[in-house]
């Protein structure tokens, strides 16, 4: 069974997290919900609660007054009026049975205290012997009335008191929650990020090996699905770019041993007429055997030179990094060709400072090589030339500057194409192969940097930039 491609890990991971905070949001919803349903229950139990206490109220004045006139005039109108009130007061406190409220304990003791008062005075009443008890108890059952108004409002305070606390309680709770929400979401979104972006990193590095020319190291991508599939894709490109690469070393070796074996056998036979091994020449004959000679030289050096522009684009993709002291390199540089400097009666100036950098020292020796030899090849006699180094901002700069003729204009777009030779060359000296600032540039280019002719009143001045973060 094929495994999930990225997409849908991606989606899964959005799901996941959608589904914690819509549980996070939807139990906020059901705590507000259940505090507005217990808010309106409260609200309901409490106007009912005052009703029938203002209705006790009333009807305890009622019975008082019914009661009082009764003992003065003895109507049985008033004691049915008493009864009456008595009756619709019996009657608002059973419906309060279905009373919802917490901790009403008392209220109903303070209740049941007024209905047996109550019950008392119409019995006292209808007993006329004891007024002076009926009395006693009209007063108590006045005195019942305000404790049950005291009670009734305490039993509404404390519940109200009690929701408020449940919903601090809540609110709390779902703080908790929805920080927990919010957190799982994060570590969520963290975990199948990382696992993710790893896989696109290992795909990126194996991406940027390639296009480095580390080709040696197998690609190897986890991850979802699709990935993997890049990845064996990758593979498969590595292993052809390895049978390129061999394929071409194979035929490079093949042109190089095909020209220079019957290119031998011209110079070999040209040598043998030179030194006259067959016989002597006429005049005619030896300016011949010059003309071979020299396009025999002149061929050997352009097939050396095809060999190593390919070898050194090959080589510029393997580049050893290690940390090198720019002025250091310079001096070295300097040193090696301190001899030819010395025959020219050239003057050689290493100056600057820079940082470090991780670079081929190899390679930026050679750049640096190259440059100076053609300085000195085009200085003229007691002239400076300047080795500096510096840097600018996060680059490396190193110029390579001389007091010679420079490049002419019409010569400043192609120095740097492999075998272009400008129109300006040194005297006495045999014209160069063209390819030494092709190689120059190959090898700035390989490390991210770059090489410019910089514009000079006087001389060349060549910088090669190189960056410190790669």
């Amino acid at each position: 069974m094929r495994s999930p491609s990225f997409r849908q890990y991606l989606l899964l991971a959005f799901l996941l997290i959608i589904a914690v905070l819509t549980a996070a949001a939807m139990q906020g919803l059901f705590v507000l919900e259940d505090f507005a349903s217990r808010s309106r229950s409260a609200a309901s139990d409490a106007l009912r609660l005052s009703r029938v206490v203002q209705l006790l109220g009333e009807r305890a004045v009622d019975m008082t007054r019914s009661a009082r006139q009764y003992q003065v005039l003895g109507e049985a109108a008033l004691l049915e009026r008493f009864s009456e009130s008595r009756r619709e007061a019996d009657e608002a406190i059973v419906g309060l049975s279905g009373l919802a409220m917490s901790d009403q304990a008392a209220l109903t003791q303070q209740l049941s205290d007024w209905r047996m008062s109550a019950e008392r005075v119409e019995h006292l009443l209808r007993d006329t012997s004891n007024a002076e008890a009926l009395g006693v108890e009209l007063n108590r059952l006045a005195a019942l009335g305000g404790l049950v108004s005291g009670a009734a409002r305490q039993t509404i305070e404390r519940h109200n008191q009690l929701l408020f606390d449940a919903l601090d309680d809540n609110r709390a709770r779902l703080t908790t929650h929805v920080f927990a929400a919010v957190c799982i979401g994060i570590l969520l979104a963290l975990a199948f990020g990382t696992w993710l972006v790893r896989s696109l990193g290992r795909l990126e590095k194996a991406i940027e090996a390639l296009g480095d020319g580390y080709s040696d190291q197998a690609v190897v991508v986890g991850g979802p699905h699709d990935l993997r599939q890049v990845g064996d894709r990758l593979e498969w490109l590595r292993e052809r770019l390895n049978e390129l690469e061999a394929d071409r070393s194979r035929v490079l070796r093949h042109v190089s041993h095909e020209l220079k074996t019957p290119l031998a056998a011209m110079r070999e036979g040209v040598s043998l007429l030179d030194d006259r091994i067959l016989g002597p020449l006429v005049a005619p004959q030896r300016e011949v055997v010059g003309i071979l000679k020299h396009n025999c030289a002149t061929l050997q050096t352009r097939i050396e030179a095809l060999l190593g522009v390919n070898a050194a684009a090959f080589d510029a993709r393997r580049l050893s990094l290690a940390r090198i002291e720019p002025v250091a390199l310079l001096r070295r540089v300097a040193a090696d060709q301190a001899l030819q400097v010395q025959q020219r009666r050239l003057e050689l100036s290493v100056e600057g400072e820079a940082d470090p950098i991780e670079a081929d020292g190899e390679k930026i020796s050679l750049v640096l090589a190259n440059l100076l030899a053609n300085a000195i090849a085009f200085s003229p006699e007691g002239s400076l030339i300047r080795l500096i180094a510096r840097r600018q901002g996060k680059r490396l700069l190193l110029d390579c500057i001389d007091e010679g003729p420079g490049i002419a204009p019409e010569d400043a777009q192609r120095i740097f194409d492999p075998f272009y030779r400008g129109s300006l060359q040194p005297e006495g000296r045999e014209n160069g192969t063209g390819i030494g600032l092709s190689i120059v540039r190959e090898y700035a280019m390989a490390h991210g940097g770059s090489v410019v002719l910089v514009p000079a009143a006087l001389g060349c001045h060549f910088r090669v930039e190189l960056p410190y973060e790669r």
